[in-house]
C-alpha cells in the first residue's frame, strides 16, 4: 500500500472512530459537567487512535463490520485515555503537559483528573457490554472479549506493568526487566486490540495466533520507538512536560540499557517479525503493515 494511500487509511479511520467516540460520550454528560468536560479533554487531545485503528484493520482482514468493531475500538481507547491521564498525574509520572497540551489534572485539577480516568475506564466496559452489543454478537464471544480486555488493562497487564515501573526508578535494571515493564504497560493494550478485531472479524485459531504474534511484536516495537523519541527529545508527549523526564527519573527504557542505535536495531527487527507473521493474508494485511512500518520508521 502506497503511503498516500496509507495516510489517507488512518485519516478516515481516525475520523470514523472520533465519531463515534463523541457519540459514545454524549452519554456521559449525565455525570456532573466539570467531570464531563474533563473526560472529553482527555479523549479528545491528539490522540493518534491506533489502539482502535489496530482493531478496525486486524477485524477488516476477516470481514469484520465497523458496527461490530467500533464499540471495542472505541473502548480500548478510553481504556488508554485513562491510564495516560493517571500517568501524567504528580504520583506516576509528573507530566505536566501532554502531546503539547497541558495534561489534565493542570486544569481540572489532581481530583477531578483521577475521577475522569476512572470514569473513563468504567465507561469502556459499560460500553462493550451493552444490550445492543451482545445481540449483534454471540454473548460467549462478547464475555470472551470482555475478560481478555479486562485481563490486559488490569494486573497482569497494563497496570501490573506501570507498577513494575515505578519501582524500577531510580535502580539498575536489565533487557529482561525493562521488556517485562513494555510487554505489560504498553504491550497489552497494542496486542489485545489487534486480537479482538481478529475475534470479532471471525479469525480461525491458526489466524488467531498469527494476529497475536503481530500484536505482541508491535506492541514491544511501539514502546521501544517511544524510549528513542523520549531519549532523543522528539517526544511531544514528554518533552518539555515541566516534570521530572525519564533520565531525570532514571526510568527504566531501552536506549538507557542498550542505547539508541541498538534500540533502533531492535526495532527493525521486531517490525520485521510483524511483518512476516502476517504474510499469509496478502494484501488483505497492508494497513496491518501500514501501522508497523508507521510505528518503528518515524525512529530511524
Amino acid at each position: 500500500m502506497p503511503a498516500l494511500d496509507f495516510h489517507d487509511y488512518l485519516k478516515a479511520r481516525r475520523s470514523l472512530i472520533d465519531h463515534a467516540l463523541e457519540r459514545y460520550l454524549r452519554g456521559s454528560k449525565k455525570q456532573p459537567q466539570t467531570l464531563y468536560r474533563a473526560m472529553h479533554y482527555g479523549v479528545f487531545s491528539g490522540g493518534k487512535r491506533l489502539r482502535p485503528i489496530l482493531t478496525l484493520a486486524a477485524g477488516e482482514i476477516f470481514g469484520g463490520k465497523h458496527k461490530y468493531l467500533l464499540p471495542f475500538a472505541c473502548a480500548l481507547e478510553l481504556i488508554h485515555t485513562y491510564s495516560i491521564i493517571h500517568d501524567d498525574l504528580p504520583a506516576l509520572d509528573n507530566d505536566d503537559l501532554r502531546r503539547g497540551e497541558l495534561a489534565s489534572h493542570k486544569i481540572f485539577g489532581e481530583g477531578i483528573a483521577l475521577l475522569a480516568g476512572d470514569a473513563l475506564l468504567t465507561e469502556a466496559f459499560h460500553l462493550m457490554s451493552r444490550p445492543q452489543v451482545a445481540q449483534a454478537l454471540k454473548p460467549k464471544l462478547v464475555l470472551e472479549v470482555l475478560h481478555e480486555i479486562a485481563h490486559a488493562a488490569g494486573v497482569g497487564g497494563l497496570v501490573g506493568g506501570q507498577a513494575v515501573d515505578l519501582e524500577a526508578e531510580g535502580r539498575e535494571v536489565d533487557v529482561a526487566t525493562v521488556e517485562y515493564i513494555h510487554v505489560r504497560k504498553t504491550g497489552a493494550l497494542i496486542l489485545t486490540a489487534a486480537r479482538v478485531g481478529a475475534r470479532i472479524g471471525g479469525a480461525t485459531p491458526k489466524e488467531l495466533r498469527k494476529i497475536s504474534r503481530y500484536g505482541e511484536f508491535l506492541g514491544l516495537a511501539f514502546q521501544i520507538a517511544d524510549d528513542i523519541l523520549d531519549a532523543k527529545g522528539h517526544n511531544g508527549s514528554r518533552v518539555g512536560s515541566g516534570g521530572a523526564g525519564d533520565k531525570e527519573k532514571k526510568k527504566a527504557t531501552y536506549p538507557s540499557i542498550v542505547g539508541v542505535a541498538a534500540s533502533k536495531s531492535r526495532a527493525q527487527e521486531l517490525l520485521q517479525h510483524c511483518l512476516k507473521e502476517i504474510e499469509l493474508f496478502g494484501k488483505d494485511a497492508d494497513p496491518l503493515r501500514g501501522i508497523a512500518r508507521y510505528v518503528v520508521e518515524q525512529v530511524q
